[in-house]
């Protein structure tokens, strides 16, 4: 996080910290906010990543399996198409609104079954209803403007975030990281099966709110911020499980914290980077996500009978 205050296409000494050099205020009021979004989105991708991975069993499950990243991102997208991100918090409101409305659909589509089965069902439907919704509002947006604003959106950055961003997410993703925590011991039950969870005293429908409800912050606080960044949540926990073991409740601390130096370097990088324009966080992640779900998908077939 220190190197990154530095980094960028111009960079900026350490001697002038705290002193009247003019270049300070790059790094107090645009790099620094930088830095520590990355941070917060990065630990909040990864914790939710291990989380879900955790609960679903599947080592091939990420946080936008279930429909809130997409319902943040409607959210957002109307407040492009309509117009209403002049306002700076107005975008992050809307998205932030379409996250809820995601978690509050699939807690209806879930009842008080606590199935796994309707849960990733729901959230693969919500998942596509809203990316449909997306693709209409991007198809129908009134001005190439306000096309060209959505898709840039979507890509995914951190560039020109603002102390006013980091005021926004900290405060949910904490609650979604407690949250998140507070399922340690259930996950770890759960492990031995459903049946044997029940009888050692997991509640399935509280353990399936406590996920929604801190995936939900988490990942709905970051897409608000951030935008679409993909793939942290299933690179983290499978790179930090080797050191810590297979239990879910092990893998979830180091998951946040592995998740933000991971952000925090690849940002840092993009920043870096001698291109014309700077590299869009999201693409570089997907750039990098791509390939590693390949391999980790190709050696789970071969390790299959």
């Amino acid at each position: 996080m220190l190197l990154s205050l530095i980094a960028g296409k111009v960079w900026v000494p350490p001697a002038i910290l705290g002193s009247d050099d003019p270049r300070a205020l790059i790094i107090m009021e645009l790099r620094l906010p930088r830095t520590l979004l990355a941070a917060l989105v990065g630990a909040a991708l990864g914790m939710s990543g291990a989380a879900m991975q955790g609960y679903l069993r599947n080592p091939l499950a990420d946080p936008g399996l279930f429909g809130v990243s997409s319902g943040a991102a409607l959210g957002a997208v109307i407040s492009l198409f309509f117009g209403y991100a002049a306002q700076a918090w107005l975008l992050p409101t809307f998205a932030l609104t379409g996250a809820a409305a995601a978690m509050a659909l699939l807690a209806l589509l879930i009842g008080r079954s606590g199935s796994l089965i309707v849960f990733t069902l729901g959230g693969v439907i919500l998942s596509s209803i809203a990316g449909s919704m997306t693709a209409l509002a991007i198809s129908l947006a009134p001005t190439p403007f306000a096309t060209s604003q959505i898709v840039t959106w979507l890509m995914g950055a951190l560039t020109d975030r603002s102390w006013d961003d980091v005021t926004i997410a900290l405060p949910l993703i904490a609650i979604g990281i407690a949250l998140l925590a507070a399922t340690a011991r259930s996950l770890d039950v759960l492990t031995l099966g459903e049946p044997a969870a029940r009888s050692m005293g997991v509640d399935p429908l509280r353990l399936q709110l406590l996920i929604i409800g801190g995936v939900g912050l988490c990942v709905g606080a970051s897409v608000a911020a951030a935008g679409i960044i993909g793939f942290v949540g299933l690179i983290v926990p499978h790179l930090v499980r080797p050191f810590v073991g297979h239990r879910p409740s092990a893998v979830l601390l180091p998951s946040a914290i592995a998740g933000a130096l991971l952000l925090v370097v690849a940002d840092s990088v993009v920043r870096a980077a001698p291109t014309v324009s700077e590299l869009r966080l999201g693409i570089a992640m997907s750039m990098l996500g791509g390939p590693f779900f390949l391999v980790l998908l190709l050696r789970m077939r071969r390790q299959l009978p």
